[in-house]
């Protein structure tokens, strides 16, 4: 048990340092047994970004004069910066390259360019415009239950690169999806299907009317996550660091239009 405890904190330090802008100063060593767990503990980070995402709009929303403007613009500056912006690094490298229509190979060698490309610029443009405009409409319409999906959004966003370094194989012999593939482990679907079904018992008991829209955003996650995956295997040969930023990012702003429509007819 203490071993098991002690791979659970170890995993979320590592997750921690690579997608937050969280400072962990502790040495945590990136071992096979570590990254077993971080990988097993991606979906807990995300829901962790959901709790800090739905706390900061409480408190907004409850204890500040802003306006709903302002106070979109706070969540949006936040979910912006408490990733650190890796996740939207990836997600301008993957539109270049992806934009640029050339083979897996070409694309490969378009996101490990640092400069960036027009399409790359086109497309953060857009997908921050998008969400703003999104958590905008959602501040607009919240009420209690809002809080619980607020903080789902990442953990489904965590749980499907979880889930693609664990199923997809790699575009390259080297760098973070190609580092983190070595926790893979016998194991991540029974961690990940109980991740599932705890949640939705505690949202069950809740408010057993929320648990359809719980079952709605599972639904999105896995039919969207396997186009998504598709797309990745056929126009990249497989994962990398940056389409794994991208897939997740795009997932968690399909979620929160989701989340949008949910509102907009009366689910929620």
């Amino acid at each position: 048990m203490f071993t098991r405890l002690k791979g659970i904190f170890s995993g979320m330090g590592i997750n921690l340092q690579f997608f937050t802008s969280i400072p962990i100063k502790s040495e945590i060593p990136m071992n096979r047994f570590h990254l077993s767990y971080a990988l097993r503990t991606f979906p807990l980070l995300g829901l962790l970004q959901g709790v800090i995402y739905a706390s900061v709009l409480f408190v907004l929303l409850s204890f500040t004069p802003f306006s709903d403007v302002m106070t979109a613009l706070c969540l949006w500056l936040i979910l912006i910066f408490l990733s650190g912006g890796i996740h939207l690094d990836g997600l301008i490298d993957t539109s270049d390259a992806y934009f640029s229509y050339r083979d897996p190979e070409r694309r490969l060698a378009i996101m490990q360019d640092p400069r960036v490309g027009a399409f790359g610029v086109l497309s953060v443009i857009v997908f921050l415009g998008v969400r703003f405009v999104i958590l905008y409409e959602l501040i607009t319409m919240a009420d209690v239950w809002t809080y619980v999906l607020v903080m789902l959004v990442p953990f489904f966003g965590k749980m499907l690169m979880g889930t693609y370094l664990q199923v997809l194989p790699t575009a390259r012999s080297h760098g973070m999806a190609h580092f983190f593939k070595h926790g893979t482990s016998s194991s991540f679907w029974m961690v990940y299907g109980f991740y599932l079904i705890i949640i939705g018992i505690l949202i069950g008991l809740l408010n057993f009317e929320l648990l359809a829209c719980y079952l709605i955003l599972v639904s999105c996650m896995i039919v969207i996550g396997y186009i998504i995956a598709g797309r990745i295997k056929k126009h990249f040969d497989g994962i990398s660091g940056d389409t794994l930023g991208a897939s997740s990012e795009g997932m968690e702003l399909v979620l929160w239009i989701v989340m949008w429509l949910l509102h907009s007819f009366a689910m929620v």
